[in-house]
């Protein structure tokens, strides 16, 4: 058998010259760097950001100055003024639509993003990362920290540069796994930051300012949801990056490039619905609409590559296979160029991207044609073929036959399948020769050697087929080519993000734990205790996690009277930190300090509903702990009020035996009047409702 396209070889090196693939020297290629980054690598994907950086900056000066000359035009009604500011507003204008221009020639330098081998392939498309202004976190992070935590700020100076550094080295991630895990962590930290520093009911003023990719113009938000979803785009555009960059000559590499446009398309995607009203028009639902097509467009073409990297062979049924993959790719970017020419996207998709996907839904799909037309000319219906197996893939080539034609009649037919395939000779020709003519108008495309070459090479190869079986009386059975069914052997799809698989520590952990030291959670001052052990009674129970709170509380107890309430939390026992904390290890502690004066510090909630937790804890000398032990009812009117002690009940046993017989918890306390009696009541215990000690485990 014949090849009908063999497998792209790679050109002699001096063939060359000044291709479209540049040659990259060892020195020049990207070194990811051990964070993920590598601001100083002089490559040409950093020169291209550079540049792309100087460009925001200019776009940025000329929407200021159209603003504020379109203000002086509302505010003025001086006629000599108003013509004077409407000549200025048409420089200006000019000047910004040739910035735009120029911005969208860095969006179609796309040579700068391939792989650096020798290749015989048609160019993809990469997104460019949005670019951002530096941000100060230190000073309103460290006010915030003194003013709604009531904690030193100078011993968060480390996490805050920590913060900052890590920001900063999102600006210039390296195009491999590392960069994706490096904007994936900070995109997790500023879960944390959000939730720690920034309340829903006031703003920061720390304003994030990230400029749009496509447009160059810069949008300013004082809350992180900017920061976010810029954050995620730049994700998304790193996979877009990594996928251009893989080695599209073997088939490792081209399933590296098909699983980093799907997991592209899936940030995307996630990005359009998590952050619905993003201001900056790159991340609008139309435009993250159109990418995500994009890419999975993108991925379906790679797949086609794939399947024929080892060679098409001219036989009926791999033929068959091909001409439906074929017009698979040229389906999905017919479809992705009928949505970039819709409104609002049309006006900012660079215009050589809309005429690049233009270019190849025509190219694929003449090869779709190509094919077909030569699985009906070149072979035929033997004797020991199967039959119904070739007539069934022609009936499932077209969604219809051409008036006149059966699948098994054309088979058998040597003039009607010469007929059939001149006739998808003709239009694969006819798409062949529309897909050059859009390359050579776009300025862009037309300096894509490399393109310029495939299409030539592909127009010339069908051109060949019909010339060799054209006959002069062709013009009297001319047929109209059915449309080729596409069809995929692997259907591309989205790969949502998976940010779980990066594990992430908190920088600000030191805090405490998120779930209760929050913005959104108002606090008092840490107030310091001062009490002691009585007897080895405590007074108060404990229950919840991390932090600990104080629970079941003794009114007359030492820790009550220094200003211990129900619902506080720990915060510190002797000067050590007890946020993190859980009841036995906060117990063991306490414990230690049976014979000495306790310093502990604690915090409580201002929120009119108190947080309280659900595990309940309750520890006593030889008991074992436990969690929810207590569920107790006590009817206030069947305790004996007649009982009297001449010293308070005891919460917390750490004695003997024989003082283990005390209460070691309770669940009611009596009702307080307004004048307190000088004696002190007996508190009741609801263990003495219990039968035996045992009961209590």
């Amino acid at each position: 058998m014949t090849d009908t396209l063999p497998p792209p070889a790679r050109r002699p090196l001096e063939e060359e010259g000044e291709c479209y693939f540049r040659k990259v020297g060892s020195s020049e290629i990207w070194d990811r760097g051990a964070e993920g980054c590598n601001p100083l690598a002089q490559t040409g994907r950093s020169k291209l950001q550079n540049q792309r950086a100087v460009l925001n900056q200019q776009i940025m000066k000329a929407v200021r100055m159209r603003n504020g000359a379109e203000n002086l035009l509302r505010a003025t009604t001086n006629n000599k003024v108003r013509d004077q500011v409407l000549l200025e507003l048409s420089y200006v204008n000019s000047d910004l639509q040739i910035l735009k221009e120029e911005l969208e020639g860095l969006n179609i330098s796309v040579e700068v993003y391939q792989n650096t081998e020798e290749t015989f392939t048609i160019p993809l498309i990469p997104l460019g990362l949005k670019e951002t202004k530096e941000v100060d976190f230190s000073v309103l992070l460290k006010d915030f920290i003194l003013e709604h935590y009531s904690e030193d700020s100078s011993l968060y100076e480390d996490e805050i540069a920590d913060l900052m550094d890590l920001r900063q080295a999102c600006r210039t991630p390296s195009r491999d796994e590392a960069g994706i895990e490096l904007l994936t962590t900070y995109f997790i930290q500023l879960g944390f930051v959000e939730n720690r520093f920034f309340p829903p009911t006031r703003h920061m003023g720390i304003l994030f300012t990230w400029y749009d990719s496509l447009t160059g113009v810069p949008v300013s938000q004082q809350n992180l949801l900017l920061e976010k979803a810029s954050i995620l785009f730049n994700i998304g555009a790193v996979y877009t990056q990594i996928g251009t960059r893989s080695n599209r000559q073997t088939q490792t590499g081209l399933e590296h490039a098909v699983d980093a446009f799907q997991r592209a398309a899936g940030v995307l995607n996630y990005l359009k619905e998590t952050f619905t009203h993003t201001p900056s028009y790159d991340m609008s639902p139309a435009m993250l609409n159109v990418l995500v097509k994009m890419m999975l467009a993108q991925a379906q073409e790679i797949i086609f590559e794939k399947i024929s990297l080892p060679g098409i062979r001219n036989e009926f049924f791999t033929l068959v296979k091909m001409a439906q993959e074929a017009a698979k790719v040229g389906e999905v970017y017919q479809q992705l160029h009928s949505a970039m020419s819709q409104e609002p996207v049309k006006e900012n998709i660079p215009y050589s991207w809309a005429t690049l996907v233009k270019v190849k839904s025509d190219h694929y799909r003449a090869l779709a044609h190509y094919f077909a037309a030569t699985l009906l000319i070149d072979h035929q219906l033997n004797p020991g073929d199967d039959e119904d197996q070739q007539e069934k893939c022609l009936s499932q080539l077209y969604d219809h036959m051409p008036e006149g034609f059966t699948p098994l009649a054309t088979l058998k037919n040597k003039n009607e399948r010469k007929q059939l395939g001149k006739s998808h000779l003709r239009k694969a020709i006819a798409d062949h020769e529309e897909s050059v003519r859009a390359a050579s108008l776009c300025k862009k495309l037309r300096n894509i050697e490399i393109l310029q070459e495939i299409l030539s090479v592909a127009h010339k190869r069908s051109h060949l087929k019909y010339s060799q079986h054209e006959q002069d009386d062709d013009f009297l059975n001319l047929i109209d080519a059915p449309d080729i069914t596409p069809k995929t052997e692997q259907e591309v799809e989205m790969m949502a993000p998976q940010f779980s698989k990066v594990v992430v520590t908190d920088f600000f952990q030191k805090l405490g734990p998120l779930s209760i030291f929050s913005a959104n959670k108002r606090w008092t001052a840490p107030r310091n205790i001062h009490f002691t052990i009585e007897e080895g009674d405590l007074g108060f129970t404990l229950r919840g996690g991390s932090p600990v709170q104080i629970h079941f509380l003794d009114p007359y107890c030492s820790a009550a009277l220094a200003g211990v309430k129900e619902g506080d939390y720990i915060v510190s026992i002797q000067d050590t930190d007890c946020k993190w904390l859980t009841v036995s290890e906060v117990m063991q502690k306490l414990k230690a300090l049976e014979e000495e004066d306790i310093e502990m510090k604690v915090v409580s909630l201002m929120d009119s509903a108190s947080s309280m937790h659900n595990k309940c804890a309750t520890y006593s000398v030889g008991m074992q702990k436990t969690y929810s032990m207590i569920c107790l009812a006590i009817d206030e009117d069947k305790i004996d009020k007649s009982k009297k002690i001449s010293k308070k009940l005891s919460f917390l046993s750490w004695g003997t035996n024989k003082n283990r017989q005390k209460s070691a918890s309770t669940l009611c306390l009596p009702s307080v009047g307004v004048a307190r009696p000088q004696i002190k009541k007996k508190l009741p215990s609801p263990f003495g409702l219990l039968n035996t000690e045992s009961s209590l485990y």
